[in-house]
């Protein structure tokens, strides 16, 4: 089925390509002989599109030819617009200069060799555009599960929950991991958040069966060679795609550098964390921005602070210790939204805890006051937690910062968050916030440590500003 969807699909885009770049001859003709762009037409001279159409023909056979020799028709999930972009400028140059040098060579008399130029922007400009629109549609189409490959994870390790980071980071991708399999019986048989243990290895062939697998990723260990190959021999006889993610030499694939020699592959170590330059630009920006939003917010702290003082009895502000970069504690500042005997009052509650994990959340948390809920809805309640982040303590962006009875209960994969500074939105926060799972939201927090670039703080915040207006997920 979903095989069905991707050829439909190619052959929509092959078809909607052709009928831009006859829709880009048709503009260019008019206006050169209908607008009379550039200097005007001589009677005598005047073409009409009949011509032109038989060039729009040819160009948009060439066209389709050209993207499918660059390879857009059959470009990997993931690549990016640019990517994509700079195939489509290769492919459309290409054709441009052919159709000039034919025209150079054939001299068809009474027509404006300005269409062509004209023609090989329009082409460009309207095949992107509807690239650019594709990616949305096919996006929205994922979203309602249209076009989905169900993938089945070999292997529970590293290399594996990167994958369920990656996957779990860029929901677009269309890809709904079902479940991982793996010999190991603390890693078989214990769920990951939403991705399902499914049994050891054997049950190969039918998890396959039962949870109609498109694709089969295997992460094993470099050990397990023969291991590996008898899982891509099923596969092949049940007629399942399979891939080989390589683990080498067991380093997370984060650390792994390649580079080409001559077609030889070079495999190197590097070293990635948010630091030097880029620690120091994080700064900056944080600087920067909290310094300006505070001109703003000053005021609304000001009248928050005034009505939970009206509201309910005790200070403004609630203080709390938390864990920072590298496990160092600090505290951080939020505006009060629970009664001041709130944390006496948890242990009575704890049958009512909402969350797995070392979490603790209520969705209709007894505790809240009548202000505090509003707050919280709106994330308010975080506002003074700039002041953390002008000491260095906090960043604007980065993982929730956490409780030092929750790093207590990591597992020893799950404390690689706390090699960032921790932030006031992060990319759970605009994944469904407290609606995910806790290791949902440790696997997003490590797939931004391992993933850290400006663009996606800039991102991030663009994000958090309609999740916050709406209040989705907080509570």
């Amino acid at each position: 089925m979903v095989e069905r969807f991707l050829r439909f699909h190619k052959a929509f885009l092959a078809a909607l390509d052709a009928l831009l770049v006859v829709a880009a001859f048709y503009l260019a003709w008019y206006v050169r002989y209908e607008l009379q762009w550039y200097r005007s037409v001589d009677p005598s001279s005047y073409t009409t599109f009949r011509f032109y159409f038989g060039i729009a023909l040819l160009a948009a056979a060439l066209i389709v030819a050209a993207f499918y020799m660059e390879g857009l028709y059959r470009l990997p999930r993931g690549v990016g617009y640019f990517e994509e972009f700079y195939r489509l400028f290769n492919g459309v140059t290409t054709v441009t200069i052919v159709l000039m040098v034919g025209n150079y060579m054939f001299q068809p008399i009474y027509h404006s060799r300005l269409v062509y130029g004209i023609a090989g922007v329009l082409i460009l400009v309207f095949t992107a555009t509807g690239r650019l629109l594709n990616r949305q549609f096919m996006t929205w189409l994922r979203r309602k599960g249209v076009g989905i490959r169900r993938v089945l994870l070999v292997g529970a390790g590293e290399v594996s929950r990167r994958i369920m980071r990656v996957l779990l980071a860029n929901r677009n991708l269309g890809y709904e991991v079902i479940g991982f399999l793996d010999d190991n019986p603390d890693k078989g048989q214990k769920n990951l958040g939403p991705f399902n243990a499914l049994g050891p290895i054997d049950n190969l062939p039918q998890v396959i069966a039962d949870h109609h697998v498109d694709e089969v990723i295997i992460t094993l260990p470099w050990q397990y060679h023969r291991r590996i190959m008898r899982v891509l021999q099923q596969c092949e006889r049940l007629g399942v795609r399979t891939r080989v993610v390589p683990d080498v030499l067991q380093m997370s694939l984060d650390r792994v550098d390649v580079e080409m020699l001559e077609g030889i592959p070079l495999l190197g170590v590097k070293h990635v964390s948010i630091a030097g330059p880029r620690l120091a630009f994080k700064r900056g920006l944080d600087l920067l921005l909290t310094s300006i939003s505070l001109l703003f917010f000053l005021p609304l702290m000001g009248v928050i602070a005034l009505m939970i003082k009206l509201d309910s009895p005790g200070p403004a502000l609630f203080v709390q210790k938390r864990i920072g970069k590298n496990g160092k504690p600090f505290y951080t500042y939020k505006f009060r939204t629970m009664v001041v005997e709130a944390e006496a009052l948890r242990e009575q509650l704890a049958a009512l805890n909402e969350a797995d994990g070392p979490l603790f959340k209520i969705r209709n948390d007894p505790r809240l006051t009548r202000v505090g809920r509003y707050l919280r809805r709106f994330s308010l309640d975080e506002l003074p937690q700039t002041f953390n982040v002008l000491r260095g303590e906090m960043s604007l962006v980065g993982p929730r910062p956490a409780l030092p009875e929750e790093v207590e209960a990591y597992e020893p994969w799950q404390r690689k968050r706390l090699e960032v500074t921790p932030g006031l939105t992060g990319l759970w926060q605009v994944s469904g916030r407290s609606d995910l799972s806790f290791d949902e939201m440790v696997l997003l927090d490590i797939y931004y440590v391992e993933n850290w670039t400006p663009m996606l703080d800039i991102t991030i915040l663009l994000r958090t500003i309609p999740k916050v207006l709406l209040g989705e997920g907080a509570y």
